[in-house]
């Protein structure tokens, strides 16, 4: 189920929009790239621990100043054209 829960304002979309894009990229590179580049391969897992922190971060925070309804087992997820947020449940 899909619930419209908040919305955001574009300049915070685009900042969850430029982390997301980013950890996308960077899980698409850790499918080709292999631990024998060590030095390449360090720099990828420390850039996806960053990047993932600061993506669950932005959520955090906008959930804490707009105070979105949530649930346990429910994560929220953005439309980036309408800035629209929602919670999503397995009901």
């Amino acid at each position: 189920m899909k619930k419209i829960v908040g919305q955001v304002t574009v300049e915070e979309k685009n900042e969850i929009q430029l982390l997301f894009e980013r950890r996308n990229g960077l899980n698409e590179l850790a499918k080709i790239l292999t631990p024998e580049n060590d030095a390449l391969y360090q720099k990828l897992v420390k850039d996806m621990g960053e990047t993932g922190t600061k993506f669950q971060q932005w959520w955090d925070g906008m959930a804490d100043k707009y105070q979105w309804e949530g649930t346990v087992d429910g994560h929220w997820e953005i439309n980036f054209e309408t800035c629209e947020i929602f919670l999503v449940t397995n009901n």
